[in-house]
């Protein structure tokens, strides 16, 4: 029996015996024989030795030998190299997009912040000029609630009139009150220094510590702390609207409400302040106060035979002569 041929081996490789049942028979003749006759063995190949060994992808070789290594297109090697950088690029410029919008974002957001603020702030403003405005609402009712509780009938000897707590600085437990000199002036002459406070059924003792007989002015000390009254810091001007608070004729907690008529800076007592708020005996060392519950004066004197003409000595003299402000 002969031996296969295997067409697709090595030249001068035999394969090994097969199945016998799959084997040709030897027949020395015709077609059988023929057919059954293997091909003579390819010459061997001239200039081409067999390829040395080469990293990277092989090709297959047509006749069955070593496989031919691929050698890359330098076009094509150029192009690999070209695609990274271009995704590297795109990835740049896109992210250089995203940055700039993300950029243009926050600016507008900023902008629309600064716009906000400034609303705010304009808000802010404008609420603070109402409460302004607002608080120069005049209102007598709440003005005389906040200093009446500050006011006394003051009883010197046989004579009446108004005072006063103002400032803090007597003491633990202890009050100042302004009047007019006039009030207490019989006490003083007598070389006494005692007077009488008295609101609704309250009455206590008080002590004249100074006096101003040129200006009408008489600093007393209660041993009681007493609320005391702010004094206006500013000058005073025409048409401010006034609530003068005192004792007229001995009827205490009375009140009454006018315009300040004209500030008198060279009177020849000193300065004074015209009102026309009106006024009695008794009304005396009365605190004159403006829109904002501040002491502008004290009332001292009316104008015989005529209306509407009162005066007062102002709170800042009052401060400076006994420094209880």
């Amino acid at each position: 029996m002969t031996t296969a041929y295997d067409p697709f081996g090595m030249p001068g490789q035999r394969r090994p015996p097969q199945d016998p049942l799959l084997s040709l028979p030897d027949h020395p003749s015709g077609e059988w024989a023929t057919a059954a006759r293997p091909p003579a063995p390819l010459p061997p190949r001239v200039g081409h030795p067999r390829p040395a060994r080469h990293d990277g992808p092989y090709l297959p070789s047509p006749a069955g030998g070593a496989p031919y290594p691929v050698v890359a297109d330098p076009e094509a090697r150029r192009r690999g190299r070209l695609a990274p950088m271009l995704l590297v690029l795109l990835l740049l410029a896109g992210g250089g997009f995203m940055m700039w919008r993300l950029d243009r974002a926050d600016g507008r957001l900023g902008e629309r912040l600064a716009a906000s603020q400034q609303r705010e702030s304009d808000l802010a403003k404008r609420a603070d000029r109402l409460e302004k405005q607002l608080a120069g609402v005049f209102d007598p009712e709440a003005i005389s609630s906040t200093v009446l509780p500050s006011v006394f009938r003051v009883r010197a000897g046989n004579f009446t009139g108004t005072a006063f707590s103002v400032g803090d600085r007597a003491g633990k437990g202890k009050a100042n009150l302004l009047t007019n000199f006039h009030v207490v002036e019989s006490v003083w002459e007598a070389g006494d220094r005692k007077v009488f406070l008295e609101r609704g059924g309250d009455e206590l003792s008080a002590t004249i510590v100074k006096v101003s007989k040129g200006e009408d002015l008489a600093l007393l000390r209660a041993n009681r702390e007493v609320a005391g009254l702010e004094p206006a810091p500013g000058t005073v001007k025409p048409g401010q609207q006034v609530v003068v608070v005192g004792a007229p004729l001995g009827l205490e907690d009375t009140v009454t409400t006018g315009v300040v008529s004209a500030y008198r800076p060279a009177d020849a007592d000193g300065p004074s302040i015209q009102f026309d708020a009106p006024i009695n005996p008794g009304n005396s060392g009365g605190p004159v106060v403006n829109a904002a519950d501040e002491v502008i004066g004290l009332a001292t004197a009316k104008a015989r035979d005529a209306e509407g003409i009162g005066l007062a000595v102002p709170i800042k003299t009052a401060c400076d002569a006994f420094k209880v402000c």
